[in-house]
């Protein structure tokens, strides 16, 4: 299967404009932009075609094309990655099997992930998109529970059938459970992590379809192919100790850092 990364990124971000031109120092004290170091976690997938960086502003291109990146102009319309990763597909002329969405704000994203996705849908016919799930153990359900109690968005959790093809997404903890565990005790709670591969049927006709009232009110881009009754497969993944976490908001970047640093990520 031929594969295409694209990593979508925009600078006016109401939570953070310019976010992907924030600067990350590794363990070796290297400075690096946030849209490199995801370009280089891309680049690390085995088995990909092309990676590209798909925006729509002229500063990003240039820092893009400034360490090597292709990168594809995009319009402002786009109101999500998979909208962006759609408009980049068509403007290089198709051609994958596979498209992988490998958002511009999680540089340690594990290779890993990705190349279990890719194979999830080789694997399963059915599945017109796949993404990562991970099971949660009970310090990071704790984690999600106390963040709903504070009223605080936390992590996106994931539903899904036997055959692993998703039910639902929520920032809601779902399902719901009354036990309580201990820190390093399996839970039946999976937390949805934010990258998917599609298959370019179902990426094409994403950006035809209205935004359903499930996608409105959760603001998670992914539930938009469920309400248009495509199958999602949910891919779950070994995190193998590796620690990662997107940068949202300005406050995440000491702790991107202090990850990288006990990491030895340069």
């Amino acid at each position: 299967m031929s594969v295409l990364v694209v990593i979508p990124a925009r600078y006016a971000s109401s939570r953070y404009p310019g976010k992907p031109l924030v600067e990350l120092t590794g363990a070796t004290g290297e400075k690096r932009t946030l849209i490199e170091r995801s370009w280089r976690a891309a680049t690390a997938v085995a088995g990909v075609d092309r990676v590209v960086v798909a925006t729509d502003d002229d500063q990003i291109q240039a820092v893009a094309q400034s360490f090597g990146a292709e990168v594809v102009m995009t319009s402002s319309n786009c109101v999500n990655g998979t909208e962006r990763c759609a408009e980049a597909f068509d403007a290089l002329g198709g051609g994958f099997d596979v498209v992988v969405n490998l958002q511009g704000d999680a540089p340690l994203t594990p290779h890993w992930f990705v190349e279990d996705l890719i194979k999830g849908l080789q694997d399963d016919p059915m599945a017109e998109v796949a993404t990562p799930v991970l099971r949660c153990d009970g310090r990071a359900l704790n984690g999600f529970l106390d963040d709903r109690k504070e009223d605080r968005v936390g992590g996106t959790t994931a539903v899904f059938t036997q055959d692993r093809h998703a039910l639902y997404f929520s920032k809601e903890v779902v399902p719901f459970t009354s036990r309580v565990y201990s820190d390093d005790e399996a839970t039946p709670v999976f937390h949805h992590v934010g990258v998917y591969a599609y298959r370019p049927s179902a990426l094409g006709a994403y950006p035809r379809w209205e935004a359903g009232p499930l996608e409105t009110l959760e603001g998670l881009e992914q539930l938009r192919f469920m309400e248009h009754g495509r199958t999602l497969l949910c891919v779950e993944v070994d995190a193998r100790g590796r620690q990662f976490w997107e940068l949202n908001n300005p406050e995440d970047v000491p702790r991107l850092e202090k990850m990288m640093r006990e990491m030895g990520h340069p």
